[in-house]
């Protein structure tokens, strides 16, 4: 069996963690397996019977709303056949799934609720086989503030003491809400991605090239507006994107164990969008002048949640990089509503997400290019090594701890993680 830890050292990483199909089926059953992933929002099941279909690493499953309302997160597979059992990424099955291949239908806890001509397997050792079972649940399920994850595993690690303080940029996001609600709206956006999932994780916290690769885009976006009167919406998304070094060293870098960091911690780029009338009032009413503000001036970038969630608070967005292979990932990408809030806040929302998460996006193509770049010159033999030592610190470990904006602190932070996790036992 390959040594997976010798492929992280001091700073640097092996290519083979995102060129080897190897190290990739590894992740899948041990790292994606023993974490705790995202798999959705409460929001987008409200009632008895909705579901929605995703994957845990590459493994296919159902969330769906059972009939006394709760969640259950369940492996989209029929016991019988191995069938996938619902093919639509969402919708609502009713009381109970029905596998397409044999009709074997199951209650939306998972359990059988028929099997055609069931007298077939009377004289037979069935109830003791894992069919018997029905769909099988995953190995754990935790809801924090409608934010789903699950577990693979049956054991491993608990929801507390893997996310610890690193909720706390669901809290703010959630706290932004007058009401203290979010609401999945405005769809998803989907696109390929030809490169490994680590490297989009990667970026989210790397501030050294945001002036560098989205000079083409970001940069072209503001000096096009200077022929244009007032302030443009886009333009105001789009201008943080080509801030100097200086900004982004202030800004600041906060990682936490198990893989959780974030960059602003001293504000960011999405500080100084322009107020939406109405919603600071709002705000007031609900929490009180000094806790509204509290939240309001939290103005955290990105945040990821180890593996493979990204979140920004302020502008009330997730992002979810799912590996299908060592060299393709897909984006999804998804907005949400301020329960309470003005309207005017899931426009934004919504604006930013089609600037520079859609698959349309000129800032997202300028890093997806660099992605591609990457993955197929990763091939060359020159030298097998990923640099990641850009403000090492001597013996640093997984504590929680606040570094300079433009450290790869965080990337670091992610590998020690990864270190760990690809050696937990199936």
């Amino acid at each position: 069996m390959r040594d997976f830890a010798a492929l992280v050292r001091n700073g640097e990483v092996h290519r083979d963690v995102y060129t080897s199909s190897a190290v990739f089926d590894h992740e899948m059953t041990h790292l994606f397996a023993a974490t705790w992933v995202f798999v959705g929002h409460a929001s987008q099941i409200p009632n008895i019977g909705d579901f929605t279909t995703t994957t845990l690493g590459v493994a296919p499953v159902i969330m769906v709303r059972h009939t006394d309302k709760t969640i259950h997160v369940l492996h989209n597979r029929c016991p019988h056949k191995g069938t996938r059992v619902a093919n639509d990424p969402c919708g609502n099955t009713g009381r109970f799934f029905r596998c397409p291949y044999h009709a074997w239908s199951f209650r939306t806890d998972g359990s059988v609720a028929a099997i055609p001509l069931p007298t077939g397997y009377a004289e037979t050792q069935f109830k003791q086989s894992e069919a018997a079972g029905g769909m099988r649940p995953v190995g754990a399920v935790h809801s924090y503030r409608d934010f789903v994850f699950a577990r693979l595993n049956s054991a491993g690690i608990g929801f507390d003491d893997y996310f610890g303080a690193s909720l706390s940029s669901i809290d703010n996001m959630v706290d932004r809400s007058p009401e203290g609600r979010l609401e999945i709206a405005g769809g998803v956006l989907r696109y390929m991605h030809q490169c490994n999932w680590k490297m989009l994780v990667e970026n989210l916290t790397d501030t050294c090239h945001p002036m560098v690769a989205h000079e083409s885009s970001a940069g072209t976006a503001i000096a096009m507006a200077k022929a244009l009167p007032g302030k443009h919406p886009a333009v105001e998304i789009y201008a943080p994107f080509m801030s100097p070094y200086a900004f982004y060293e202030n800004m600041g870098i906060r990682v936490w164990p198990n893989g959780h960091g974030h960059t602003g911690v001293h504000g960011s780029i999405h500080s100084d969008y322009s107020a939406v009338p109405g919603y600071f009032d709002q705000m007031v009413a609900a929490y009180g002048e000094d806790r509204a503000r509290a939240i309001l001036d939290e103005n955290r970038h990105n945040t990821v949640y180890f593996p493979n969630m990204t979140m920004k608070g302020p502008i009330q967005s997730l992002r979810i990089f799912k590996p299908i292979a060592a060299d393709r990932t897909l984006v999804e990408s998804w907005t949400f509503r301020l329960v309470g809030a003005p309207d005017q806040l899931l426009e934004r929302t919504i604006l930013y997400s089609r600037l520079i998460n859609a698959p349309t996006s000129p800032v997202g193509h300028d890093d997806q290019e660099m992605y591609e770049r990457a993955q197929d010159s990763l091939q060359s033999d020159s030298n097998p090594w990923v640099n990641m030592q850009r403000l090492l610190g001597a013996d640093e470990t997984e504590e929680t701890a606040e570094a300079n904006g433009t450290s790869e602190r965080q990337m670091r932070n992610q590998f020690h993680a990864w270190q760990r996790f690809m050696t937990v036992a199936p």
